[in-house]
C-alpha cells in the first residue's frame, strides 16, 4: 500500500477499502474475527462503494463457509496472499521478500514485532496452526536483519521476535538451528536496546541460548516457553514431544544461570485425557516453579486435529481448573511484585497522560499487552513514550507495580 502511495487509516469509517485480518486459532478468536467481519459489513452497507476484504487464518481455513454465510465480503484471501490483495486492488506489488520495506507500524513506534518464520512442523494434538499456516519456513537471516535495521531507523527500540517456534529457526534453510546467530546479529544494530524472545519450544530449545542471553546487554532476561502441561501422560496425549524432565531441566537451567530471568509460560486445562491427577500435578508444578508470567487456556476442540474426536473433561470442570490455577498465579504474582517495593527498576514508557501527569510502562520482564505494567505517578513533563527511566517501586498489585521516576 505504502509503495503505491495509498493512505492508510486505522478507522474503518474513513476507509474506502476495509481489510479484516482474521484469526482462526481457537473458538473465541474465530468468533471475534466473525464479529469484526460483520461489523465491517454494516459499515459497507452504510457506505455504498466501500470494498470489504477478509484475509488471514480464518479465511484460509473456512473460505467456502465464510463466502456462503457472509456474502457481503467482496473477496477472501489466505494467510500469505499479500500480492493477491494488491493485485485485486489494481496496485503494483513488490516481490514478497521485499514487502517488509513498506511495513506500516500499527502499534506504538518504540516497539515492534518481528516475525522470523512462518508455519510449524510440530503436530500438537490440539493445534490447527499447521493446517492453516503449513510447514515451518524460516525467513532469510539477512532479510530479518534488514527489516530490524529499518525499524531501528524509524525509532523502534524494542524488537519482539515471534514465530510458531522461534528456537527452530534456520533448520530448514541452513540445515541447523541458527536462532543464536540471529540474536547476535540483531544485537549489533544501533538503536535497538531490547530484544525479546517469544514462543521457544521445549523440544527444540538450545542450551547455549541461555549463556548467550546471560551475557547480552540487549537480549532480555525473558523467555516465553509454552509448556502447555507437565505430566508425561499429558505431554504424550498432546503430542508435544519431550518429557516432564526435559521441561524442568530447561526451567531449572534458566533460574540457575540467569538468576533474574523472567519466565513466562502458557498452560491448557481440560484437554482430552486430563485426569484429576494430571491437573493436581500441573497445579503443584505452578506452585513449585512460581512463574513470573503465566497464561492459562481452556481446551478448544478444533476440527481435523488429533484431539478433536477424543472425549474431554466437561467445560465446567475445565473452567474450574482454570480459575484455580489463575487464583494461585495471582498470589504468586502479588508476592513477587511486593518483593520489588523499594527497588529501582529500568522502565520503558508506553503511554503518557500529560494532564494527570501519569504514565504506563514496562520492565524487561513484561511483554506488551500480555504481561504486567508499571504505573508511574508525578512524571516529568518532558517524559515521552519510548523513553527509558529509572523508577523506584512504591507499591504493588497482582499485575502491576507503582512507582516514581528517580534521577539516575
Amino acid at each position: 500500500m505504502r509503495a503505491n502511495d495509498v493512505p492508510l487509516t486505522d478507522d474503518p469509517e474513513d476507509a474506502d477499502v476495509i481489510i479484516v485480518n482474521t484469526c482462526g486459532f481457537i473458538a473465541p478468536a474465530k468468533q471475534e474475527s466473525i464479529d469484526a467481519i460483520l461489523e465491517a459489513g454494516k459499515l459497507k452497507k452504510e457506505r455504498p462503494g466501500t470494498k470489504l476484504l477478509v484475509c488471514g487464518c480464518l479465511s484460509q481455513r473456512y473460505q467456502k463457509d465464510l463466502s456462503r454465510e457472509i456474502p457481503e465480503v467482496d473477496s477472501y484471501f489466505g494467510t500469505e496472499d499479500f500480492i493477491s490483495i494488491l493485485q485485486y486492488l489494481d496496485l503494483q506489488p513488490k516481490s514478497p521478500e521485499h514487502l517488509y520495506e513498506e511495513r506500516a507500524l500499527s502499534r506504538k513506534s518504540h516497539y515492534a514485532y518481528l516475525k522470523i518464520s512462518e508455519g510449524c512442523n510440530h503436530k500438537c494434538a490440539f493445534c490447527a496452526i499447521p493446517l492453516m499456516r503449513g510447514r515451518h519456513r524460516s525467513r532469510r537471516m539477512d532479510e530479518i536483519v534488514a527489516e530490524a535495521e529499518l525499524l531501528a531507523a524509524r525509532g523502534v527500540k524494542e524488537i519482539i521476535l515471534i514465530a510458531q517456534d522461534t528456537t527452530f529457526y534456520g533448520l530448514d534453510l541452513y540445515k541447523k538451528q541458527r536462532i543464536v546467530e540471529l540474536l547476535q546479529r540483531l544485537e549489533e544494530i544501533p538503536g535497538i536496546e531490547w530484544i525479546r524472545l517469544h514462543y521457544a519450544y521445549p523440544t527444540t530449545f538450545q542450551d547455549e541460548l541461555i549463556d548467550v542471553m546471560a551475557a547480552s546487554s540487549k537480549i532480555l532476561h525473558y523467555v516465553d516457553l509454552p509448556v502447555q502441561h507437565i505430566t508425561d501422560n499429558m505431554l504424550r496425549i498432546m503430542k508435544r514431544g519431550g518429557t516432564s524432565y526435559r521441561i524442568r531441566h530447561i526451567l531449572g537451567a534458566f533460574r540457575k544461570r540467569i538468576p533474574d530471568v523472567a519466565l513466562r509460560t502458557t498452560l491448557i486445562v481440560g484437554h482430552p485425557g486430563e485426569t484429576t491427577a494430571d491437573f493436581a500435578a500441573l497445579r503443584d508444578f505452578v506452585e513449585e516453579f512460581r512463574f513470573d508470567r503465566l497464561g492459562v487456556f481452556v481446551y478448544s476442540p478444533e476440527e481435523n486435529t488429533a484431539a478433536f474426536s477424543l472425549s474431554h473433561p466437561a467445560k465446567k470442570t475445565a473452567e474450574k481448573r482454570l480459575a484455580e490455577l489463575m487464583a494461585l498465579q495471582q498470589q504468586i504474582s502479588l508476592q513477587k511484585n511486593e518483593g520489588k517495593v523499594g527497588q529501582t527498576l529500568r522502565v520503558l514508557l508506553d503511554e503518557v497522560d500529560e494532564q494527570s501527569q501519569t504514565a504506563v510502562g514496562r520492565t524487561y520482564a513484561d511483554s506488551p499487552e500480555i504481561d504486567n505494567e508499571v504505573i508511574i505517578e508525578n512524571i516529568n513533563k518532558l517524559a515521552k513514550p519510548g523513553e527509558f527511566f529509572n523508577v523506584k517501586v512504591t507499591g504493588a498489585g497482582e499485575y502491576e507495580i507503582f512507582g516514581q521516576i528517580v534521577e539516575e
